[in-house]
């Protein structure tokens, strides 16, 4: 039987994070091999259907507001009346408890505490089959929907992937959004280069096509993981959750739940995930003018909403210069954008204890200027 074990160099592209996307990323060479990475995740689980999974527990209180085909509208609301502010989760890899992962790491908590007493998430499902053929039309009109539900305009809150539904949202119905943060979020992805971006242009989209035909019209998360788990460095908790000492009771406790959150996947809609690295990163739609969505292209001039660009100077998957050219694309008034760029990886960018307590809450007060209904 031939050998389809990653040989070391294989070994050495595979990144230790894979929240952003489910795909191998490092470099051109990853094109080479992308047929054998087809290959390795067929070999990882060949004809069973990965297992489901136990729904990963948050940390606040909540209550479903709305129950729709891609999502549970999370309501975490103290109280009745204020500005509503919605939380776009990504729809990665991972489930949205990276926004409400755990006391003190949760964006969630940090939110409620400066004042955001009206809060609700997009807790995005995990892909079935008759879910396969969703495209990104479909996630955006049922965001509308929970907007609608809300009560417009709303505080959009876009993180990664979430931060590009946000923003083309918030072009495709300017009226229904007050003001809108970015979060690590790939824009403009000529603007700079990340080991994603990278690879994610030279990937032939055979081979993504191949992968997704192993999941029967679905990227399956799973299938990724068990070919990614032997590859993962163990003190990646403490560096996403930024914490002081990983060899406390407490921090013991943290990276052990780390652990047990990223090894829970999410499926994403084979369609979905085609037009979003077709579209997104092979030909830079969004940023040119050319993204479709519901209807019409989607022209980033039309936004001039208050903006809060939020990167992370050590993300591999998002070059700072990929959001931050969101300046140059909308029509926002330079004193009305806020940026910051931290010095921490993607993932410490939402449950990093560091960041949420510098620039999310720099954020919250953000968001508590202004008028209010």
């Amino acid at each position: 039987m031939p050998d389809t074990s990653p040989d070391p160099a294989a070994r050495a592209i595979f990144p230790a994070q894979l929240l952003f996307w489910p795909l191998i990323v490092a470099s051109e060479a990853v094109a080479a091999q992308a047929n054998g990475f087809a290959r390795l995740m067929a070999a990882a689980c060949p004809t069973a259907e990965p297992s489901p999974q136990e729904e990963a527990a948050w940390a606040t209180t909540n209550h479903v507001r709305l129950d729709l085909q891609t999502m549970r509208l999370r309501d975490f609301s103290v109280a009745s009346t204020g500005q509503p502010t919605l939380v776009c989760a990504p729809f990665a890899l991972h489930g949205a408890t990276v926004a409400d992962f755990a006391p003190g790491h949760s964006l969630v908590e940090t939110l409620l505490h400066g004042g955001r007493h009206r809060l609700f998430v997009t807790d995005w499902r995990s892909a079935t089959n008759d879910m396969r053929l969703l495209t990104v039309d479909n996630y955006l009109a049922e965001l509308n929907v929970a907007v609608d539900e809300i009560g417009a305009p709303v505080d959009l809150v876009g993180l990664c992937q979430g931060g590009v539904m946000s923003l083309i949202y918030a072009a495709r119905f300017p009226e229904k959004v007050r003001k809108l943060v970015l979060a690590g979020s790939p824009i403009d992805t000529d603007a700079g280069s990340s080991l994603f971006s990278t690879a994610a242009r030279a990937l032939p989209l055979s081979a993504l096509d191949e992968v997704v035909d192993l999941g029967a019209g679905r990227m399956q998360g799973q299938r990724v993981m068990d070919v990614l788990r032997p590859t993962l460095i163990g003190n990646e908790g403490p560096k996403a959750l930024q914490l002081d000492e990983a060899t406390d009771a407490a921090a013991t406790t943290l990276s052990e739940r780390f652990n047990a959150w990223y090894d829970r996947t999410v499926d994403l809609p084979g369609v979905y995930y085609h037009q979003l690295l077709l579209w997104l990163f092979k030909e830079n739609r969004l940023a040119e003018g050319r993204f479709e969505a519901l209807g019409r292209e989607i022209d980033l001039a039309t936004v001039r909403h208050p903006l809060f660009l939020l990167a992370a100077k050590d993300d591999e998957f998002v070059a700072p210069d990929q959001l931050m050219s969101v300046r140059r694309l909308v029509s926002t008034d330079a004193e009305a954008i806020e940026a910051m760029i931290e010095p921490c990886s993607h993932l410490a960018l939402f449950m990093g204890r560091i960041v949420l307590n510098d620039a999310w809450r720099r954020i919250a007060r953000w968001l508590e200027q202004g008028p209010m209904p």
